[in-house]
């Protein structure tokens, strides 16, 4: 009669608890920019390593991943937001993680940027991540993660024209820094992620977004050739996303993560970084006035 008693109160333990706790409460992660890139490459590698993802994106992924259960979000509408909490929270009662990939590129000036264009920016890189911890940390479980993609050139002085897109990745350096400081007082981490140039659709698009720059500028008839050359010098050593889902991966399974990652730091920028102000402004006003 022990021994039945010991195995039903064994066979309930392991199956309503340890079970019941792995399947509802561990290993359920939170991804934006899920439909292509690093946001693909991330979901891939987070559930080929046991994890359940719920990828946010306007846009559906490139392709069918088991383990990730896609919900269509418009990270612009807060509204969006939250009905993507009600189907996440269906499903999880907690999340390991909370991490926010999604962005976009613009290339143009200051003064010839439309104001639209300028709002979409900061709309996308920083609204949305703003957006999206509001509504979703009340689910990150005690000790769990909300990692950021920032940019190498977030802690740097902006080159010309690539002003705006730097401005929005410094905006969120600092958010997430201000972010770390309230959620630890509630056992929660936050980790910012620095990649360099990497091998997606998004250098295509600042090509792109170069050349369109270069022919339509009315304000700067400075040396397009030059400064083509060094945004080609700056994006040519650009590195799979693969390798940014791994180091992910890493983050999210380390009890003690750092608070700041840097990959793939371009050493023209870290160069360009440590001179002088003055000097900084001399080398960019001789590389690209006109001939």
């Amino acid at each position: 009669m022990r021994r039945i008693s010991f195995y039903l109160f064994y066979s309930f333990w392991t199956n309503n608890i340890f079970v019941g706790y792995n399947n509802s409460k561990m290993n359920s992660i939170l991804l934006t920019g899920v439909s292509g890139g690093m946001g693909l490459a991330t979901a891939k590698i987070l559930t080929s390593n046991g994890f359940r993802v719920f990828g946010l994106d306007i846009k559906e992924p490139k392709e069918k991943i088991d383990g990730l259960t896609f919900i269509k979000t418009d990270l612009r509408d807060i509204s969006s937001i939250k009905q993507a909490y009600a189907l996440v929270h269906k499903e999880a009662e907690e999340l390991d993680a909370i991490i926010s990939m999604a962005g976009i590129y613009e290339l143009d000036s200051l003064l010839e940027m439309d104001e639209e264009k300028f709002i979409k920016i900061f709309n996308i890189n920083v609204f949305a991540v703003y957006r999206l911890n509001k509504i979703f940390v009340p689910l990150l479980k005690d000790k769990g993660k909300v990692v950021i993609i920032s940019s190498e050139l977030a802690p740097l002085d902006p080159l010309p024209f690539t002003g705006v897109y730097a401005i929005t990745k410094s905006t969120v350096d600092k958010y997430a820094y201000s972010l770390r400081m309230e959620l630890q007082l509630i056992n929660k981490q936050v980790v910012v992620i620095r990649p360099g140039a990497v091998d997606t659709s998004m250098i295509d698009v600042s090509t792109t977004k170069l050349d369109n720059f270069v022919n339509s500028t009315n304000l700067y008839k400075c040396n397009a050739k030059r400064f083509k050359e060094i945004v080609n010098k700056i994006e040519n050593h650009k590195i799979p996303p693969e390798k940014i889902a791994n180091l992910i991966n890493k983050i999210i399974n380390k009890k003690k993560p750092r608070y700041i990652y840097k990959i793939n730091r371009n050493p023209l920028l870290i160069l360009l970084g440590i001179m002088p102000k003055r000097f900084q402004n001399w080398v960019i006003k001789k590389t690209l006035e006109p001939k």
